[in-house]
């Protein structure tokens, strides 16, 4: 009886070793994974598409493509504003993670705010990412000429500003890898929706293409 009693504990701690090795194993893999939140609208959740046809689905495809060990979440809300951004990032924050991509500011834009009112939106937010220690990549984005030029001019400038002043990385604007196929509504067609303003898959693969690289970089400074 003993003899079997000191069999039967060994084997059980044996099995216990091996779960603790497992369980270790595990939260190792997943620890290298660096989780990053795509806090954007419409255009980062997706709209008009697929599942599997949108921005984040197909970024994530792009970097896992580049050897890239990501969970990119999707935080896009169509017809967000800048201040709904603001309102809801600290609650969309979990504590895993470790970037943040900010593309907001197309609704602002379309409802003619004040840019100084986008610019502190975009600010708070930026503020809460540094106050979470997250490494940031800001999406620009521009006015269209129809405003004026010193609106113009005030709130293309909101972008480049804060990501210099908060050390965040920059992209230019989110269709800048559609300018590849041309710059007016006709050029563009065949990449976009029916409404001209979202694009569609294969305007979306564009997108990717360009911007997965600095996405790339933003997941690199969040996993040093």
């Amino acid at each position: 009886m003993l003899q079997w009693f000191t069999y039967g504990a060994s084997q059980m701690l044996s099995k216990v070793r091996m779960g603790v090795v497992c369980f270790c194993t595990v939260t190792a893999a997943q620890a290298d994974t660096v989780e990053v939140l795509a806090l954007g609208d419409s255009l980062t959740a997706g709209y008009g598409l697929m599942d599997h046809e949108g921005f984040v689905p197909k970024m994530r495809i792009w970097l896992e493509n580049q050897g890239l060990d990501v969970r990119l979440v999707n935080a896009g809300v169509s017809g967000d504003t800048t201040a709904g951004g603001l309102s809801r990032v600290e609650w969309s924050l979990t504590p895993a993670t470790k970037g943040l991509i900010v593309a907001l500011g197309g609704n602002d834009l379309l409802r003619g705010l004040d840019p100084a009112v986008s610019r502190a939106n975009l600010e708070g937010i930026l503020k809460v990412a540094q106050e979470n220690g997250l490494d940031v990549l800001v999406v620009g984005m521009e006015a269209p000429g129809n405003y004026g030029p010193e609106y113009k001019a005030e709130f293309d400038a909101i972008y480049p500003e804060l990501s210099q002043t908060y050390g965040a990385l920059y992209f230019p604007r989110f269709f800048e890898g559609l300018y590849t196929v041309g710059d007016t509504p006709a050029e563009l067609r065949d990449v976009m929706q029916m409404d001209g303003i979202h694009p569609n898959a294969d305007g979306v693969d564009l997108i990717v293409d360009a911007m997965g690289p600095a996405v790339a970089e933003l997941i690199k400074r969040a996993s040093e």
